[in-house]
């Protein structure tokens, strides 16, 4: 059985504030990925992710 779920850590900065968190990113049953990140002692941001068509022409 194939793995969907990921989780992962991560850190950056947002206003020149260091800010850390928690993530996971899964695969949907309808090919779309689900990414939440978690702010440590903040908010939750879920963000959700479509495959565009793509054309098979050769430029």
């Amino acid at each position: 059985m194939a793995r969907t779920t990921v989780f992962f850590r991560w850190h950056g900065s947002d206003d020149m504030t260091e800010v850390t968190g928690e993530g996971s990113a899964e695969l949907q049953d309808d090919g779309t990925i689900e990414i939440e990140f978690t702010y440590h002692d903040g908010d939750d941001v879920i963000l959700k992710a479509v495959r565009e068509p793509t054309s098979s022409t050769a430029c």
